[in-house]
Formats: structure tokens, C-alpha cells, sequence
């Protein structure tokens, strides 16, 4: 395959071409098992300039990724592909659409940042779920809604997009966005009034063909702002994935969908008094049960699931001071194992939790008056230890 010659890039030509016939010129087995195919010219886009490469079938045989290596462009294949000197191949359709959608959109994106603002694009990412872009300065939220707005003008405005190879004097005389410095066989995409970039991959014709542009999120990253994004189809599928969700809670909430904002935060002021009450009850139950609860020489066990964890913490604290061993409380099942705070006043338990924790089946540990943790034994098993064990 070293001297296989240069593959034509029919994508730089047509990038809606999505099936093509082409001359299999060799096929060879490859390291993980699977096998590489070269074409004497290819629609198929190889990863690169953060767009992942295009799938397809070559002659019926699953095209699972595409790479280019001095200027031969190898598909990685599921099986062997037979030398043909015209086999059909096709290009995943939907999948190149919305590559491309999302990929044009996130050029309309940098390009207005980078004339309102200066800010360049330093990294890019194209995920499942959506596109990833880091820019060199701080945004706000009123700067990015501010710049999807003017993206989703442009394309209302269906402004072509144009892919050329500028000539070297054409080249030095234009300003364009890129991240490495190029000299040679620059590839310009360029959207009047909007951008110029240097670019390899395939993109839509015109503006319109991105559908809509959406600004999902924002944060700082690295003295700049990384925001999230979707175009076009990928768009379409988050919004009615919200739309579902948001049927979903307003009916949970019997409200209107655009009211279940304030009803959620009606819903979290009432669930946060809620827990002030079910907190000053515990509190109460803690000392009652500890008041119900006669003084021993031994060692107190309960096994108590009502109370949260601060009343058990106090409800042990109130124990320890009724016997003269330890007081242990204890919550969860004999099928998931328990939950134990362990506590005694006339003890070092620090010094005793081996003991404890072989005795019960237990991990755990603390200070000296309280330590805590899980035991895998079952409730009679925990009782029988606290029976007969006795401090030091």
C-alpha cells in the first residue's frame, strides 16, 4: 500500500454525494482483525478537523471508519472487499447531513464571535450528543444570546457556502480563521458576512441547509468559554426530548408547561419544610425512645430505620449515658446488611473497634466515644455479639 497513489477527495467536490462508484484498488488485513480498503478516488469523509469520519458500505461490505495517511485515504472494514474496478459505495446519508449541519452551524458560531468579540476558536468536538466549542475570551449569557440570534438570521438568510483552494497570492492577500499555520493547499470555507475559515471537511450548501442553531450551555474553560451546541436535525431531536420531559412534569405537577419552573420551586420550598418537620420529629422519637430505654450495666442495641442521621447520632449519644458498655443503633436489613453508630462513654471505642467490627461482620470506624459503619451480619447475629461482649 506504500505506493498506492493519492486519493481522489470527491467530498471536496460534491459533499451531498452519498453514493458513488470506484475502482477497489487493494484490500489487506489490519491489526485488530479487521481489513483496510483503498478506492482510487472516495466520498468518504476521514476523521479530521473535529468531525469523525463518515460510515457507510463499500460493494455491500460495512465501512466502519475512515483515515488518511499521505494522502491515501484507508476504510477500515468488516470483511475483506474484493478488487472491483467499479464498486457501489454509499455513504451513511442522515448521519453526513447532520455532521455537516452541525459542523457548518459551529463555523456561523465562530465566525460572529470572532468579529464581534476577537475571541478565536480553540477547540472543537463533535460528540453523539452534541458539539463542543472553546473560545479564547469570556462570554456572558447575554453575549452568546446575543450571537445565536445573528446565527439563526444567517440562516434565515440562506448565505451560500463556499469551499475553494485559494491561489498562493489569493491566499496571502485573505484574512481566515485558523488554528495551525498553514502554507500549502489551504482549503478556505468561506459565508459572506459571517466567515472564513480554513477548513477539510464537507459542509452544506448554504446556511439554510443547518435548520436552526441552538446554544445548549456555557462555562469558563481555561480563561475562556467552552459553550455546547446543536444544529439542524440534532436541534430537532433535543428540543422534542425536552418537549417530552416537560409533559412529563407538568403532568406530575398538574401544571401548565409554562409554569412548572415556579411550580418546581414551590415543590422545593415545600419539600425543604417538609424536612425541618420530619428532622424536629426524629429529633423527638430519639428522645423518647431513649427515655423508654432502662439504665444497664451491659451494652444497648436498637434497631431503628425511621430515624434520619442525626437523630440516631443523638439518640446514641442519649444511650451511651444509660449503660455502662456501649449503645449501638442499628438501620437497614438482614438481606443488604446494616448501618451502625456505635457509641459509649466509659470506653476508648477507637481501641476496641477491631473487636467490634470481627464480632459483627463489620467496617467501620471513629473517634474514641462514637464510630460507625456497615455490618453484613443479620440482626439475631448483632444481638448475640452485643449480649456477651464487653468492653475493656
Amino acid at each position: 500500500m506504500q505506493t498506492l497513489k493519492m486519493t481522489e477527495k470527491l467530498y471536496y467536490s460534491d459533499s451531498h454525494l452519498f453514493s458513488f462508484h470506484a475502482a477497489v484498488l487493494a484490500c489487506t488485513g489490519s491489526e485488530d482483525g479487521g481489513f483496510l480498503a483503498v478506492l482510487d478516488r472516495t466520498a468518504f469523509f476521514p476523521e479530521g478537523g473535529g468531525q469523525r469520519a463518515d460510515t457507510g458500505t463499500i460493494a455491500g461490505i460495512r465501512v466502519t471508519h475512515v483515515f488518511e495517511k499521505d494522502g491515501v485515504i484507508f476504510h477500515r472494514c468488516s470483511g475483506p472487499v474484493d478488487a472491483c474496478p467499479d464498486a457501489l459505495c454509499e455513504v451513511d446519508r442522515e448521519q453526513r447531513l447532520r455532521r455537516m449541519q452541525n459542523h457548518s452551524g459551529e463555523h456561523v458560531l465562530s465566525g460572529l464571535i470572532y468579529r464581534r468579540f476577537g475571541y478565536s476558536n480553540v477547540g472543537f468536538h463533535m460528540g453523539e450528543r452534541c458539539m463542543t466549542i472553546d473560545f479564547s475570551g469570556e462570554l456572558s449569557d447575554s453575549d452568546l444570546a446575543g450571537i445565536e440570534k445573528a446565527a439563526n438570521e444567517k440562516i434565515r438568510d440562506n448565505i451560500p457556502v463556499t469551499a475553494y483552494f485559494p491561489s498562493p497570492e489569493e491566499l496571502a492577500a485573505t484574512e481566515y480563521r485558523s488554528k495551525l499555520d498553514l502554507t500549502e493547499n489551504v482549503r478556505l470555507v468561506k459565508i459572506d458576512g459571517c466567515d472564513i475559515c480554513a477548513c477539510c471537511a464537507p459542509h452544506v450548501s448554504a446556511t439554510g441547509e443547518i435548520g436552526s442553531i441552538k446554544i445548549l450551555s456555557s462555562m469558563r474553560h481555561r480563561g475562556g468559554t467552552r459553550i455546547e451546541a446543536v444544529c439542524g436535525m440534532d436541534a430537532l431531536d433535543h428540543f422534542r426530548l425536552k418537549q417530552e420531559n416537560a409533559e412529563k412534569i407538568s403532568a406530575l405537577l398538574s401544571a401548565k408547561q409554562d409554569e412548572i419552573g415556579s411550580a418546581v420551586e414551590r415543590l422545593l420550598r415545600l419539600s425543604e419544610e417538609q424536612k425541618l418537620k420530619i428532622a424536629a420529629l426524629s429529633m423527638d422519637c430519639a428522645s423518647l425512645k431513649a427515655e423508654s430505654v432502662a439504665d444497664t450495666e451491659g451494652n444497648i442495641c436498637l434497631f431503628e430505620d425511621l430515624l434520619d442521621d442525626i437523630a440516631i447520632r443523638e439518640l446514641v449519644n442519649r444511650l451511651s449515658g444509660k449503660c455502662r458498655g456501649m449503645a449501638g443503633v442499628f438501620s437497614g436489613d438482614d438481606q443488604t446488611g446494616y448501618r451502625y453508630i456505635i457509641g459509649s462513654s466509659n470506653a476508648d471505642l477507637r481501641s476496641c473497634a477491631k473487636a467490634i467490627n470481627a464480632g459483627i461482620e463489620g467496617k467501620g470506624g471513629g473517634s474514641a466515644s462514637m464510630i460507625q459503619g456497615h455490618s453484613a451480619s443479620c440482626a439475631q447475629k448483632i444481638r448475640d455479639f452485643f449480649n456477651a461482649f464487653k468492653l475493656n
